[in-house]
């Protein structure tokens, strides 16, 4: 799924190309898309874009007389520029938005259709879109203690979780938890005054220096790869590969459909983390360090 600095790379590309552009057409590819009816998405042909802003990992595109357009990709959903009156792609396409200067292509891929459109109007009505998620890149240590601290959760559920902390998904949780030095299982309720120092400074440097980093690579090109794997990472899908900072192999837990990406030696003091479907099968005979881990494979492979 887009995250913050996937979602900032989309509007600073965005920007030049449509504000204050008129969209003259919008053409619905996919029934599953639109998820509204009133006011009908037609309201907004012929009408300028006068902003394009992130709510959450939403992105918003601002109309005349304060309509809203909210496209959430969801995990596939992507954007691509392409001349004027190109036609949606069969297979992966959803919709297309016509400007005068070009026609920007929202895809999916995959069967599953979980990328959504809906047209608002108003304030009010944008704000019920709004997850609740606090800004990380404005935030002070004690609004990010306060909001993190909210619910009692282990770190990479409260730092993925939008009604708690902005813009924050798989990727980049295991990027921040990695430079920060913490371990995705320790609870948010169990961190003292000098980690949760580090976990805030370490969110911001994070999601700073990656979406700079996205903009000063794609220049004024518009993003042909949004993904969640970049290379640079050090810690999200890099299991087995070696940590930047130590040199020790990534580690992976699986749960339900996610995945977390860590670095024993820097994050757990050279714990194993359970695998819960792993952890199930070995029970009593799950390793508890990289030793023991190396030990199991080997007797597996006689």
């Amino acid at each position: 799924m887009p995250e913050l600095p996937d979602v900032e790379l989309y509007l600073h590309a965005l920007r030049p190309r449509i504000v204050g552009q008129r969209l003259e057409h919008v053409r619905i590819g996919s029934p599953f898309l639109l998820r509204t009816v009133d006011p009908p998405v037609s309201e907004i042909e012929g009408r300028d874009v006068v902003a394009v802003s992130r709510l959450g990992k939403r992105i918003v595109l601002r109309m005349e007389d304060e309509l809203y357009l909210v496209i959430h990709l969801m995990i596939a959903g992507r954007f691509r520029w392409k001349p004027p009156g190109t036609a949606i792609p069969g297979k992966v396409g959803l919709a297309a938005f016509d400007f005068p200067t070009g026609t920007l292509i929202l895809t999916e891929a995959g069967a599953r259709r979980r990328a959504s459109l809906s047209l608002v109007r108003g304030d009010a009505a944008l704000a019920t879109h709004d997850p609740g998620g606090l800004d990380v890149l404005s935030s002070s240590v004690d609004e990010f203690a306060v909001a993190i601290t909210s619910e009692n959760h282990t770190l990479k559920r409260a730092l993925t979780d939008p009604r708690l902390l902005d813009g924050i998904g798989n990727a980049y949780s295991d990027e921040i938890l990695h430079a920060a030095q913490l371990s995705p299982m320790q609870l948010t309720g169990r961190l003292d005054r000098d980690q949760m120092r580090r976990l805030h400074d370490a969110a911001i440097r994070v999601l700073t220096r990656w979406r700079n980093a996205l903009i000063s690579e794609t220049g004024d090109a518009f993003p042909e790869k949004v993904t969640a794997f970049r290379e640079g990472m050090a810690a999200h899908g890099r299991y087995g590969k070696p940590c930047p900072v130590c040199g020790t192999p990534i580690q992976r837990i699986r749960y339900a459909a996610n995945e977390a990406n860590y670095c024993p030696t820097c994050q757990t003091g050279g714990k194993l983390l359970a695998d819960r479907a792993l952890s199930r099968l070995l029970k009593d005979d799950w390793p508890r360090s990289l030793e023991e881990l190396e030990q199991y494979k080997k007797e597996r492979t006689r």
